[in-house]
């Protein structure tokens, strides 16, 4: 049987068990019919079921919930408000990866490294699945793996569903997003692709970089960056390092500056991106309706962007700069996917087996300069070096059992996850020029390893994070009556997680030479400051510049849901849930890793319970408009990277970041309303109202510490956000223009909107908790009313397109926008503010025959009115550039085959 009407076969299935009386009364309810009618009504649902061929959707509580209509379009017979991107709709986007296709979802936007933010709220209130199983991040500042590392091709459907149902965990805000992975194709298949393309900043263009390892370019290191041996043995021994002798200090200073990783050199031509895909699977018939399935993948990603990057500072009132900086910064991306699928479909079971390995990496050479005007007699200047290769790893296997039965059925999941995060020899050399004219050296650049008054620290620094998830769940649902259906579960997961950030500063004294003569060695490039010559004659001292270098962190939750649905017309449907979720959540310094206590630290001891209602009415008063109200509760805890006391540096904002120990639970509450009117096929148009509350959201917000900036987080007292969405889809058939060409041609049109205000409410006598003293007055952090951070008021997303109905042949311009929005709290200054603006796109695919074999051609232009990244703090009189750089357009073309 193919697999698409085994598919259509299963939800129809679904559709049955859900509500059977209703198909019963449905059937009660008819008329006798000729012979002759009945085989035209099987006729026309055969059609019917080819044209709608469901998506493959893996989610907690039995799949997407068919109401009990006649439709089984998932977004229009769900009880919940969502939306469902298949294969076919995610290859319309032409993105590669699937953060990039759900930029594309009413109410999403993309932000950075592939975090998505829902209706304008953080990453931390969103929540991630892979095939209905949560997944760690190796991402430090984010509470869920970056989407942009799962590539289109190992995802068969991506569900955002945007009201709260309780077979979701709790920590949901703004939405879920569910990936489901292909597990068994239509049939057997052999595909290979590859892109190239690059972008007008970069490719061909000069950029920075340093030697590092021969296996670079595949984003793997030799072995050239395993921590050195001394300080391995440093590691072993307990001691602090300025409490060890000179020879150990020395032993450990000589290791840590290599040439070939802390060297940068000039590139004068960059290369072109690649990336390269192949994917094979097959289906094998087992006999009685039952069908193996093996899916693999394997592919490589080669990405270089430049990015030349305007920072300054200025007083509070921003009429004054006081620092202005330029970092020219070029990025290497390799990313390196592979996954290995088994799935089992017996008859109306389906079982799954999925492993997933990801290795991003990304290697960094950077050049601050500029000029702080304070120092001095006219201001130093500063040529600042940069080298750092930051590794994410990702190994995740996960067993997923759908089972389904005549009255009763029930899923059964367990996955197992881990994912590393390494950044060894993140070195940062400064360089000084003082401008004194009394001084030899002050014309000159130079290291001051002496620690001369007002210049640069050198820092190199060892990271290393590693999480661990374990997760375990069982879905049960019976159907009591005819139009009463119960679901239960319970869902157990413990995350482990362990952040090591071991940073070192030396410092240079006279021995043998004379002290004197210590900024001379500062005219040295990076790799040749602390060489054999200079320890013979110097004296070269550590310090450990990370008061607090290794945390634990444990997140372990237990929760148990009911959930009722009912029918109680066919044309109005209930579903009530709650959820109790039990949770405890610890951060502690480690203690082991020196012989003597480290003081000074804030554990953190989160021990929380909930009871998380939540409600959903739909009602069709006519055939094709459905008005749903949904009400809930749900929570958002804080993440483990901002509950840390460690310093952070962030590659994609080019900020440093610190956690807040004493950052507690956010509490939501949800109410929206919406219209769906479905006009004929796949169009349709739905206009939405949202309303949220939140009891202490947490916020970002900068401080300035020893003459730099750093991020923190804390909870403000409350805030609200609403809004409205509006969410246009609409095609015409072209055949009637004439001519062969449009015969099997459509225009399609996809809109969405969306209106967001929120609001932070804050009381003279309303407190929040910072450290190192915990109580601080709100106010000196947030201002009564204003927006919470990553919200834009406006959000757009419009697309016209002319595609082939029966063949491979699209081409489509793609038009998005998002209004400014806060990034972080200024504390005391203005905030910090992101204006992403309109960026249009350019996608077009088309079939063509080459040496008796179907290929396909992608060209894709993004950004190509080379939209700029900006984001700056401003007042009505001074604006300061923050985080601006020039994007450029970019391009690629890529060809694929399958077999």
């Amino acid at each position: 049987m193919p697999i698409g009407k085994r598919l259509a076969s299963t939800l129809l299935f679904t559709t049955a068990l859900t509500f059977p009386a209703f198909a019963a009364a449905q059937e009660a309810e008819q008329p006798p019919v000729t012979e002759e009618a009945a085989d035209e009504t099987v006729e026309s649902e055969e059609v019917q079921e080819a044209q709608e061929q469901q998506p493959d959707v893996s989610v907690p509580g039995g799949g997407i919930i068919v109401t009990g209509r006649r439709n089984r379009d998932p977004q229009r017979a769900s009880t919940q408000v969502l939306s469902v991107l298949s294969e076919e709709d995610i290859a319309r986007t032409g993105e590669s990866d699937i953060a990039g296709a759900l930029g594309r979802v009413t109410g999403l936007s993309l932000v950075g490294d592939g975090r998505v933010f829902v209706r304008g709220l953080g990453d931390r209130y969103s929540l991630a699945l892979l095939n209905g199983l949560p997944l760690p991040s190796p991402e430090p500042l984010s509470r869920v793996v970056p989407l942009d590392i799962f590539p289109t091709s190992v995802v068969a459907s991506s569900l955002v569903q945007k009201t709260y149902s309780a077979n979701f965990p709790g920590e949901f805000g703004g939405g879920v997003i569910n990936l489901t992975t292909r597990a068994v194709p239509a049939e057997d298949f052999l595909s290979f692709s590859f892109s190239t393309g690059g972008d007008t900043e970069t490719t061909f263009q000069d950029g920075l970089t340093y030697f590092g390892s021969d296996l670079d370019p595949f984003g793997f290191d030799n072995g050239n960056r395993d921590i050195p041996s001394n300080l391995a043995t440093f590691f072993a021994s307990g001691d602090r390092i300025e409490d060890t002798s000179i020879e150990v200090q020395e032993g450990v200073a000589g290791q840590i500056l290599p040439t070939n990783l802390v060297t940068l050199q000039r590139n004068d031509t960059l290369p072109a991106n690649f990336s390269a895909l192949i994917t094979g699977g097959t289906s094998i018939e087992l006999g009685g309706d039952n069908y193996l399935g093996i899916i693999a993948t394997a592919s490589i990603k080669n990405n270089w962007r430049n990015r030349n990057v305007r920072s300054q500072f200025a007083t509070p009132d921003l009429a004054t700069v006081t620092e202005d900086f330029t970092t020219f910064i070029t990025d290497n991306n390799v990313l390196v996917n592979g996954l290995l699928s088994f799935g089992l479909d017996l008859g109306p079971h389906t079982l799954r087996w999925t492993n997933l390995y990801i290795r991003d990496t990304l290697k960094t050479a950077r050049l601050e300069q500029g000029t702080n005007f304070i120092f001095g007699e006219t201001g130093f200047d500063f040529a600042n070096q940069q080298t750092a290769w930051f590794e994410r790893q990702l190994i995740d296997t996960q067993f997923v059992g759908e089972f389904d039965f005549d009255r009763f059925d029930f899923d059964v999941r367990a996955g197992y996850a881990r994912t590393d995060r390494e950044a060894p020899f993140n070195a940062n050399v400064r360089y000084t020029r003082t401008n004194f004219a009394e001084d030899p050296l002050g014309e000159f650049f130079v290291a001051y390893l002496n620690r001369l008054s007002d210049t640069g620290l050198t820092t190199i620094a060892f990271d290393d994070l590693q999480e661990e998830l374990l997760f375990g769940s069982i879905d049960i649902s019976y159907e009591v009556t005819d139009t009463l259906q119960l679901t239960a579960g319970y869902a157990y997961s413990d995350t482990d997680r362990r952040s090591s950030s071991r940073e070192f500063s030396p410092l240079i004294e006279g021995d043998v030479l004379d002290d004197s003569l210590v900024p001379i060695l500062g005219l040295r490039r990076p790799g040749d400051l602390i060489n054999g010559a200079t320890l013979a004659g110097f004296n070269v001292r550590l310090d450990e510049t990370s008061p607090f270098p290794v945390f634990d962190a444990a997140l372990e939750t237990q929760a148990g849901y009911g959930i009722v649905r009912y029918l109680l017309t066919d044309t109005l449907t209930m579903e009530f849930g709650v959820r109790y979720e039990d949770a405890t959540q610890t951060v502690a310094l480690d203690q082991t890793i020196f012989t003597t206590p480290i003081v000074g630290a804030t554990p953190t001891n989160l021990a929380e319970d909930y009871f998380l209602p939540a409600t959903t009415i739909t009602w069709e008063p006519i055939e094709d408009l459905q008005l749903r109200l949904a009400a809930s509760k749900t929570i958002a805890r804080p993440q483990f990277r901002e509950l840390v006391e460690q310093t952070y540096f962030d590659p994609e904002s080019n900020r440093e970041f610190r956690g807040n120990p004493f950052l507690t639970d956010s509490e939501l509450f949800n109410l929206e309303a919406r219209a769906e009117y479905y006009v004929s096929g796949s169009d349709r148009v739905s206009i939405a109202g949202f309303y949220k509350e939140i009891d202490n959201p947490i916020e970002a917000f900068i401080f300035s510490t020893a003459g730099d900036f750093v991020t923190s987080f804390a909870n403000a007292p409350t805030a609200e956000l609403y809004g409205a969405e509006i969410d246009l889809v609409y095609g015409i058939d072209l055949y009637n223009w004439g001519g062969s060409f449009f015969e099997t041609k459509q225009l399609l049109f996809l809109a969405n909107y969306t209106y967001t205000q929120s609001q932070i409410s804050v009381d003279p006598s309303d407190v929040t908790f910072v450290p190192p003293g915990g109580e601080t007055n709100a106010s000196l952090l947030f201002d009564d009313g204003d927006p919470l951070v990553g919200q834009s008021d406006h959000i757009a997303n419009f697309s016209i397109g002319i595609e082939d109905t029966e063949k491979v042949q699209q081409f489509t311009v793609l038009f998005n926008y998002a209004s400014d929005r806060v990034t972080t709290r200024g504390f005391q200054r203005p905030d910090i503010v992101e204006d992403p603006g309109l960026t249009v796109d350019i996608v077009a695919r088309s079939e063509v025959g080459m040496f008796g074999q179907p290929f396909e051609l992608e060209l894709e232009v993004r950004n190509i009115f080379g939209r700029d990244n900006l984001e700056f703090q401003e007042n009505s009189n001074n604006r300061i550039a923050i985080n601006s750089y020039d994007v450029g357009t970019s391009f690629s073309i890529g060809i694929k085959t399958e077999f």
